[in-house]
């Protein structure tokens, strides 16, 4: 992979050098790299004259943005009303022994970041949950314990 340093200037120079494009350049670190890291956040303070603190406060305010690595897979566990109440606080349980992380931390070996969510949107298959890109619904603690198992598999290879 090339180098980091050599990742970030080329997102900073697909944006005009204007303050306004701060928060696109985070999100397209966000997205090539995972996360915004510290060389990110600097390089664009340097680029377009923002004052480093000010985006340090944009990449902490907005939680698409997370200035560590995530997992390979993120879990985003929905905590919503109609989650919470068929199940969520359970299944937080169970992905704690499972993974031995709790919400907003990584598994040692870099596979797994789990976070809670305020709302996924899909109350009507309450407890819900995603892993990437993919919903998974009426999620019991037997049913994690197997879906856990499938992604540790697919990403053994």
């Amino acid at each position: 992979m090339r180098l980091l340093k050599e990742i970030i200037q080329e997102i900073l120079e697909s944006y005009p050098a204007e303050q306004r494009f701060s928060l696109p350049a985070m999100q397209d670190m966000q997205r090539r790299l995972g996360y915004v890291p510290r060389e990110g956040l600097e390089a664009t303070s340097a680029r377009l004259g923002r004052p480093l603190s000010a985006l340090y406060a944009m990449a902490s305010f907005y939680k698409a943005l997370s200035l560590k690595p995530k997992g390979k897979y993120v879990i985003r566990l929905c905590d919503g009303t109609a989650c919470h109440l068929k199940g969520e606080p359970l299944l937080l349980s169970s992905l704690r022994g499972e993974l031995g992380i709790g919400a907003g931390e990584t598994t040692a070996d870099g596979l797994f970041s789990l976070e809670t969510v305020n709302c996924l949107g899909s109350c009507s298959i309450a407890p819900a949950m995603m892993i990437g890109d993919k919903y998974y619904g009426k999620v019991t603690p037997g049913s994690l314990s197997a879906l856990i198992a499938s992604y540790r598999k697919e990403a053994a290879g």
